[in-house]
């Protein structure tokens, strides 16, 4: 297979992984090798026992003509590609509306030359398609603070609190003392008696002592 030659249609195909217009791009590149009526494309989970058709997640069949062969397509010839990976199977069919013209061994030996190839990206298109799982809230650092203090069994008083989370905030005392209401030096007095009980020497400290376990 001359792959140089593949790699315009290649990008293409890459390029819609997860859009509507993956199928038909797949499909195109198949028919540059091998002439066919259709290309059909299905996302099954594995069973121990073989699979249900009925499960089937992905299920959608691109043809080479905007309608459907007139022929009957009830028992085409077809050819298959199968990647089994976790608990899903990935199949790509291609086939032909009249059964009577099989694929010769040239061209399953076509077909086996670029599956490597196109297997991956349908399974890149499903993932793709696949909704992103949700994240955790992340955890604030007040939170974190108080969760991490209750751990470590020490105690500190409502100011002392309220002046360390100022300074995780990355507050100067000045603005501590602005926002709390108090003189600059007694925001000082705070952070230095809640440093002592702590053993931090600063905001980085402090930073580590949180997200270090005891």
């Amino acid at each position: 297979m001359n792959s140089h030659l593949l790699y315009p249609q290649i990008g293409k195909v890459i390029a819609s992984t997860g859009s509507r217009q993956f199928p038909r791009m797949l499909h195109d590149l198949i028919q540059a090798h091998l002439t066919i009526d259709a290309t059909h494309i299905r996302l099954l989970p594995m069973a121990p026992a073989g699979y249900d058709s009925h499960a089937t997640l992905i299920d959608e069949t691109v043809f080479s003509s905007d309608e459907p062969p007139a022929r009957d397509f009830s028992d085409p010839s077809r050819l298959h590609m199968i990647r089994r990976k976790g608990d899903s199977r990935y199949e790509i069919h291609v086939l032909r509306a009249d059964s009577t013209y099989g694929f010769s061994a040239f061209e399953r030996n076509r077909l086996d030359d670029i599956s490597p190839l196109l297997l991956p990206m349908l399974e890149k298109h499903i993932n793709a398609l696949q909704p992103a799982p949700e994240r955790p809230p992340q955890e604030s650092l007040e939170q974190r603070f108080t969760d991490r203090l209750g751990q470590s069994g020490l105690k500190l008083s409502e100011r002392e609190c309220q002046v360390c989370l100022g300074l995780l905030a990355g507050l100067t005392a000045p603005e501590q003392a602005e926002r709390l209401a108090l003189k600059v030096n007694t925001v000082e007095s705070y952070l230095r008696r809640a440093a002592i009980k702590l053993g931090i020497s600063g905001r980085h400290s402090l930073m580590r002592w949180m997200y270090t376990a005891d």
